[in-house]
């Protein structure tokens, strides 16, 4: 057995897990000694979610003065970012919740970043990047299971005026507290719940292959790959089923804390070169890729994916080349009704511009062995071939 190599890990976030936990949101803000909290949230959820709404009334009730800024629906723009800090400037809180999706949530990390530093999001990213510590607490209250962003020290953020996102990560721009409730994600459609799950999975299995994942890592990708795989589909089908959601929560949060131990890597590059071309939500593009990405990793860390087949409950069939890890996520894809590629109106044509956009971005770097531009172009294409699930 080879040596561990040297790893470190940082994880300061402050975890609450359980039905209900959400509700403690007035007595967290409060105890901060703070007079004004702003809590930017998805629009529409607060009338959507009576559990949402007793959320943000429990922060009122707490006798501190709340400032609503409702983040309107799609992926977080650097627009969005700059509206959001502004909104923190002139309320001059000394409290920040982010109560929603993973884009609230990205924004929100985004927005106190800007604020802290007194510049656009634009310039940031076109500055030398100097992340302080946060002078602001950040209380992150999710409300779907996906992105494990409450947990997480990165945000991806999109430039509408050239449909590129643009990743930043850094252990100061963890949430302080997270607030984790399984309670806050029962009305979540099944479209929805489906496209962030997918998400969920993504994270847990890519934290096992890619180049950079640690011992402590491979132990929460695990136990999260089995939280999701046994309640994915079953949250889809029945969105009442508590065990599923909770399950399925759980496994969103701990995806999360796989992405800050170890990292993603070629499926999110792959995706996000299709969310940028066609408008298209994070969750959905991954899982548009996804078992064609694994099909092609499977050829180098066939090992790993093995223990993601065991931790997916699929009997050893002997093989030892990890198929058993891509064909279970080609069954979950398919019991999910998930949508392919050629619903977004991709064609050959488009390949090619897909592919340079993958290899430009980050998480490829991450990949446990380079990946080839005509590697980048075939997995488009064997996802290109699927006409139905």
């Amino acid at each position: 057995m080879p040596s561990i190599p040297p790893f470190s890990n940082h994880l300061p976030v402050r975890i609450r897990f359980g039905d209900g936990v959400a509700r403690e949101l007035g007595s967290i803000v409060a105890a901060e000694g703070v007079a004004t909290a702003v809590v930017i949230i998805d629009a529409g959820l607060e009338a959507q979610s009576p559990a949402v709404a007793a959320v943000v009334q429990s922060v009122e009730a707490a006798g501190v003065e709340l400032v609503r800024h409702v983040k309107d629906a799609g992926e977080p723009t650097h627009g969005a970012v700059d509206i959001a800090a502004e909104v923190l400037r002139a309320a001059d809180a000394g409290v920040l919740i982010a109560l929603g999706g993973g884009s609230v949530l990205d924004t929100a990390k985004a927005a106190r970043l800007c604020l802290q530093r007194g510049l656009a999001f634009s310039d940031f990213l076109a500055s030398e990047r100097v992340y302080a510590e946060p002078t602001m607490p950040l209380i992150a209250v999710p409300t779907t299971a996906g992105t494990g962003s409450e947990v997480s020290g990165g945000a991806v953020i999109t430039d509408e005026a050239t449909d590129r996102k643009a990743g930043i990560a850094h252990p100061t721009l963890r949430a302080q507290h997270a607030l984790v409730d399984p309670e806050l994600t029962y009305s979540v459609p099944p479209k929805m719940t489906a496209y962030t799950g997918i998400d969920a999975l993504a994270q847990a299995v890519a934290g096992m292959i890619a180049k950079t994942r640690t011992p402590i890592g491979d132990g929460i990708a695990l136990e999260a790959t089995t939280l999701i795989g046994g309640s994915l589909v079953r949250a889809y089908r029945d969105g009442a089923d508590h065990q599923a959601r909770s399950a399925m929560a759980c496994g969103s949060m701990m995806a999360g804390l796989t992405m800050n131990l170890s990292d993603c890597a070629a499926e999110h590059s792959l995706a996000q070169a299709i969310g940028g071309d066609f408008h298209a939500p994070h969750g959905l593009t991954i899982g548009l890729v996804l078992a064609e990405v694994l099909e092609r990793e499977a050829e180098h860390v066939p090992e790993q994916l093995e223990r993601v087949a065991d931790a997916l409950g699929v009997p050893d069939d002997g093989s030892g080349d990890g198929s058993r890890a891509v064909g279970a996520v080609r069954q979950i894809l398919r019991e999910l009704d998930f949508p392919v590629l050629t619903d977004l109106g991709v064609n050959d044509g488009h390949l090619d511009q897909l592919t340079a956009l993958a290899q430009e971005d980050y998480f490829i770097t991450q990949a446990p062995v380079p990946w080839t531009d005509a590697e980048v172009r075939a997995a488009f294409e064997r996802a290109l071939a699927i006409e139905a699930r």
